[in-house]
């Protein structure tokens, strides 16, 4: 998916001198994946991005899981999370394992500092709220349904406005990119891939600061926050090109694929990253089979786990699930359809579901705490009355 951009004053040439209006160089950095054979950006700083006046480690970023117990769906109610916060300092874990950390916020405030994360890309998810991510590759403004694709080692904040705010937030060890059937041998979207490169924002405009005082970049890593202290503002970016970049996706642009019958999840698919994927439930018109059961079939995930964030409308499947649910399914045990769903649902033109479902392919670990917001009957919710 990744495409060629470029943002603010660049040389004609990569590596070649490149001189402000007092006859000093501006300072290269190549920004890539995978040493120097993935994707990558150059950009152009006022000063060197390695100018660190001041580095200590601000705090573990440990996360405790709860023991092992009985294997059962589980249900979260998130909306009981009231917390507030920044957007990376007020995340609430929920679930997660060596690949993926899933969590929430309510942020109500900017960061005070900037954020980056060394480990892998973030996938921000804004269920509530506008704001905006100010990052070295530019600012972009965020909306309700917005996926906000943040790039490795990208220094960022979030700006919230005023107001409700509620992001899910995914953590990886890895990437995320968009799934590669939808994509040719040049990484172009195909026609039949439920979305395409116009449906994708990026960095809006290109805010360069050369302020002076002291600034603290927090960087994930080796299971801590660092604190590094600058004396020069951190998006000091001049100009930028390349491959490798902030942008955003909103889950209204996803284009549903419908059939006479029912479609499995895999059609719901938006980003994959390593062992994980992540889908997208949109409203859509219903399986035009004249015998179609368009609810979903009872199914067994033998070789993943099944996360479902429900972002609003009414889920066609489940009964006692609110706007900011999370349930897990996990993999070993079947799940499905509520009772009197299948019925409820058979002769239904469409839904009007709004959904983030995750997949893991390594199985997810419930993180202390969260059975606080937890109700405890789901498990036992598919008992007949």
């Amino acid at each position: 998916m990744p495409f060629y951009h470029r943002m603010g004053e660049i040389p004609r040439k990569r590596h070649t001198q490149f001189r402000k209006s007092d006859g000093t160089l501006y300072r290269e950095q190549v920004m890539g994946t995978k040493g120097f054979s993935g994707i990558q950006s150059i950009l152009y700083h006022h000063t060197a991005p390695t100018e660190i006046v001041k580095a200590e480690i601000y705090a573990s970023c440990h996360v405790g899981f709860e023991e092992q117990g009985a294997l059962r769906h589980r249900h979260f109610l998130s909306g009981q999370y009231r917390d507030k916060g920044d957007a990376v300092g007020g995340r609430r874990y929920i679930l997660g394992n060596e690949d993926v950390m899933i969590s929430i916020s309510n942020p109500t405030k900017a960061m005070t500092y900037y954020y980056r994360n060394a480990d892998g890309d973030e996938l921000l998810f804004v269920h509530l709220g506008t704001g905006k991510v100010e990052s070295i590759f530019g600012t972009l403004s965020y909306r309700p349904g917005d996926y906000i694709v943040i790039p490795t080692g990208t220094i960022y904040r979030v700006v919230p406005d005023p107001g409700d705010s509620k992001l899910l937030n995914l953590e990886t060890r890895s990437w995320i990119t968009t799934p590669k059937r939808y994509r040719n041998e040049h990484g172009q979207l195909l026609e039949h891939s439920p979305f395409c490169e116009r449906d994708i924002r990026l960095p809006e405009k290109l805010e360069t600061y050369t302020d002076t005082g002291e600034y603290e970049v927090r960087t994930r890593s080796r299971g801590y926050l660092h604190a590094h202290f600058y004396r020069h503002h951190p998006l000091n970016v001049v100009g930028w090109d390349g491959y490798l970049y902030p942008y955003i996706f909103n889950i209204a642009d996803f284009e549903p694929i419908t059939g006479r019958i029912h479609m499995p999840p895999p059609i719901h698919q938006t980003f994959e990253g390593h062992n994980f994927v992540v889908c997208s439930f949109v409203p859509r018109l219903f399986d035009y089979h004249p015998d179609a059961i368009p609810t979903p079939y009872f199914h067994s995930n033998v070789d993943s786990d099944e996360v479902l964030y429900y972002v609003k409308g009414n889920f066609m499947s489940r009964k006692g699930v609110t706007e900011g649910s999370i349930t897990l399914h996990p993999n070993g045990i079947p799940h499905g359809p509520h009772p009197g769903k299948i019925e409820a649902g058979i002769g239904q033109k469409e839904t009007l579901e709004l959904a983030v479902m995750i997949d893991t392919f390594r199985p997810l670990r419930v993180a202390k705490g969260a059975e606080q917001l937890e109700d405890q009957h789901y498990p036992y919710s598919w008992i007949q009355p």
